[in-house]
């Protein structure tokens, strides 16, 4: 995730922080300076750090605080509850028109921020709601960007209007309204043209639409890979046509991050999705609480509760639990936890949302091996399937036929093969850690995150 580094850096801060019985007002000082090279670091905006630091200190010297049985951990909790006021403190939803009107958003950006394919993934989730949205393709100088998002619209089940023959973007979107209005849609989505820099033609262009048509939602995609930049450019869009919420594209990559932390404090709008990969599904509510636990490396586990709950077949999941009690779980079940994990972003990006692994994402990485994932799945799909629900039939024969159709060398197989017969006996031998969905007081997550990887 895009704020790995600076994790890394404020883990240790307050890790020298609390191994100290009591604190004295030198030892915030200095680090709380420690802290705002982090920042700077992850190219957070100068005066947003400024008085970050500043506000952090006036409470963390007080004598609440110093005098405290851990001041170490009241320290951390401030510097929590400031980076959570900092990215907004509570979270922003778009705004719907009451009843059964049409809300209209305009999405804009520059060119390579991921707008188009925002706007399919916004739609997406709109329509989990109940809403039924329209995509109007205003795009009409990049080519292919009509084709872009009627191909995006048609994988989220979500219709789409263009007009190819006309050059007019204010004319498309009156006329999507219109459509909209006769055809039962609630929501229309307008995807405009984006430029690899600001111009005055883009901005003319956006203030020519929210002129000629009711925009009730204006969403600024910008790419979090650009930093400082980012930020930049939110602030010349707010103040040239006015936005009511922001969009972070690329947050899984490996950017500083520093624009999810300066937005709301440099434009006074904001962050209400963030992109967390290309996938249409790849689209996360912004929780400026839940982000401010990431950054400090405390996890995010509601998060991935949610993650669970949208993407896991709630019946599998109690049919797995019970096949892995009993230590009966094969191969045809190692295929179906591979796919639903697939699902939640891959066991990487499930470990790093536990409490107390943000700081070891460096480590997760280097031990989630997804290439080994990859040679793993590899081999159950060279097995038959008697092979894969009776794994008792892998006779020497089988396995060199499989390691063949795999890839791999016999003895990778018989490794995994081994490793998979241990994990049986391991979970026959503790039911306790098949702790199943929505059940209070037992720890452990699906049982699929349970299996020999």
């Amino acid at each position: 995730m895009a704020f790995e580094s600076l994790t890394d850096k404020l883990q240790s801060v307050f890790k020298n922080l609390r191994s100290k019985g009591r604190l004295t007002e030198e030892d915030v000082k200095a680090a709380l300076k420690e802290v705002k090279m982090a920042l700077l670091e992850a190219d957070v905006n100068f005066k947003v750090v400024k008085q970050f630091v500043k506000t952090v200190e006036e409470r963390a010297i007080g004598q609440d605080v110093m005098n405290g049985l851990n001041p170490g951990q009241m320290v951390v909790k401030i510097v929590n509850e400031e980076l959570t006021a900092l990215m907004g403190s509570e979270t922003t939803e778009i705004a719907f028109q009451p009843g059964k009107s049409i809300t209209v958003i305009m999405m804009c950006g520059l060119q390579g921020a991921g707008k188009t394919t925002t706007t399919a993934k916004i739609a997406g989730k709109l329509k989990l709601k109940g809403k039924k949205s329209l995509l109007v393709a205003c795009d009409v100088y990049r080519p292919a960007a009509i084709k872009q998002l009627q191909i995006n619209g048609e994988k989220q089940d979500v219709e789409v209007f263009a007009l190819p023959d006309s050059k007019e973007p204010v004319t498309i979107a009156k006329e999507a309204v219109a459509y909209a209005e006769k055809n039962g849609h609630n929501i229309v989505i307008l995807d405009t043209a984006g430029r690899l820099h600001i111009d005055e033609d883009m901005m003319q262009e956006l203030q020519n639409i929210k002129e000629h048509v009711t925009v009730h939602q204006t969403l600024l995609v910008v790419d979090a890979m650009t930093g400082q930049d980012a930020v930049n450019i939110a602030k010349e869009f707010n103040e040239k046509i006015g936005l009511d919420g922001v969009v972070l594209t690329k947050m899984d990559g490996d950017s500083r991050g520093g624009a999810a932390l300066s937005v709301k404090a440099v434009t006074g709008k904001p962050i209400i999705y963030i992109g967390m990969g290309e996938k249409l599904s790849d689209l996360e509510q912004f929780y400026p609480d839940r982000m401010a636990g990431r950054i400090l490396g405390m996890g995010d586990v509601l998060s991935l509760i949610e993650k669970v709950q949208a993407d896991v077949d709630v019946d599998k999941e109690k049919q797995m639990a019970a096949k892995l009690k009993k230590g009966k779980f094969d191969f045809e079940d190692y295929l179906e936890s591979m796919n639903q994990m697939k699902k939640m972003g891959g066991l990487a990006s499930i470990l790093g949302m536990m409490p107390g692994m943000g700081s070891k994402m460096g480590d997760i990485e280097s031990m989630v091996d997804e290439n080994q994932l990859k040679r793993m799945e590899a081999i159950v799909l060279s097995m038959t399937p008697a092979e894969r629900q009776n794994p008792k039939l892998l006779n020497p024969g089988r396995k060199h036929r499989i390691a063949k159709g795999a890839g791999v060398d016999i003895s990778v197989v018989n490794r995994f093969i081994k490793q998979f017969e241990q994990s049986q006996k391991m979970m026959k031998q503790l039911p306790g850690m098949m702790g199943g969905i929505g059940k209070k007081g037992r720890g452990g997550f699906p049982g699929r995150l349970n299996f020999p990887f």
